[in-house]
């Protein structure tokens, strides 16, 4: 039935998949059936109440969380094939661990009964649709089984990009994202399979890598062989900066003309950029909902046709566009889920 709420399923409910869980909570179209995670049920019920929510949102009652709207089966497994989907009737499963990226883990997903999988990160290898709101949301299809929304980076960074060359024509970028830390780098220096990453996330400021710029000459092909990246991971909670180079294709455009030109697209995408004129720092972007903060004090030109400018952006940004991939594939559908 078409007023019927999509069901969602959650693989992994670290900061992502609570964003989920919270903005599900807040709409009236998506309810979280399923949660899978190996951490114990009442761990992740604590951490849910511990994301800056007011009042207990939930109770944990016989394997099942419950709220208000909906109650959530919690599952203590670990892997995609491990999870029953079709028993649970989820619609769409949003694989939010960050670690099962490659075409035969998401394959464990459909073959365990979801209807469709949703990756919160970039893939390892070709899916079949890197969707990015506000950029090529179009191309979906319904058939799309295994889809990504990209990362929280790829987001900001293909709509600066996008916003920018329509207005202005870009020949070349090359970003550097200013990230924090994330779940997967230990606070203290810890063996790990990369030397840098082996170091203190708390301590330190960590050069890495970042796969952006390659998965985002799949969704703006015109820019293929003309983007580069790379990531330095700061000792910071939440809040991230992107740093992004352009050489123009025009030598006079101006500062001037480049604020313009971004408010000109937060004026078009009001729910997908923003525009920033206060001297703002990596806490204030907290709790931002839009995939950019565009810092209008920034911008600077550097020599005659390079334009440096910076935007700031978080994870609940990134969740609510994981939540506008799911809102669309289920428009495509037109029935509450995929077939």
């Amino acid at each position: 039935m078409q007023n019927e709420k999509i069901r969602i399923g959650i693989m992994g409910l670290g900061l992502i998949g609570r964003h989920l869980y919270h903005l599900a909570l807040e709409s009236s179209d998506a309810e979280i059936v399923a949660v899978a995670d190996i951490g114990k049920p009442e761990i992740l019920q604590y951490l849910l109440e511990s994301d800056g929510v007011e009042e207990p949102t939930s109770e944990l009652r016989d394997n099942y969380l419950i709220n208000e709207k909906f109650r959530t089966r919690m599952l203590q497994l670990a892997r995609p094939g491990e999870v029953p989907w079709d028993v649970l009737r989820v619609d769409c499963v949003v694989d939010a661990t960050g670690r099962y990226r490659r075409r035969q883990d998401m394959e464990a997903h459909l073959r365990a009964g979801a209807g469709r999988v949703i990756l919160t990160t970039l893939p390892t290898e070709p899916v079949d649709r890197i969707v990015i709101p506000g950029i090529n949301e179009s191309s979906a299809a319904s058939a799309d089984k295994m889809i990504s929304a990209g990362s929280a980076t790829t987001n900001a960074f293909a709509l600066l990009l996008h916003s920018l060359d329509r207005a202005l024509g870009v020949d070349y970028a090359s970003m550097t994202t200013v990230h924090a830390y994330s779940s997967d780098q230990s606070l203290q220096d810890y063996a790990h399979e990369d030397f840098r990453r082996s170091r203190s996330a708390a301590q330190n400021i960590i050069p890495n890598n970042n796969e952006s710029a390659r998965w985002l000459e799949f969704v703006l092909p015109k820019f293929a062989g003309k983007l580069s990246g790379y990531a330095l991971n700061v000792p910071v909670q939440r809040g991230s900066l992107l740093d992004l180079n352009c050489v123009m294709q025009d030598g006079a455009v101006t500062v001037e003309q480049v604020n313009e030109a971004m408010r000109a697209a937060a004026a078009d995408r009001p729910a997908l950029i923003g525009i920033n004129d206060d001297p703002i720092v990596s806490s204030d972007v907290i709790g931002c909902r839009q995939s950019l903060l565009f810092d209008t004090r920034a911008t600077i030109k550097a020599g005659k046709k390079i334009v440096k400018v910076l935007a700031w952006y978080e994870s609940l940004g990134h969740a609510c566009r994981l939540l506008d991939v799911v809102r669309l594939y289920n428009s495509l559908d037109g029935s509450g889920g995929a077939k």
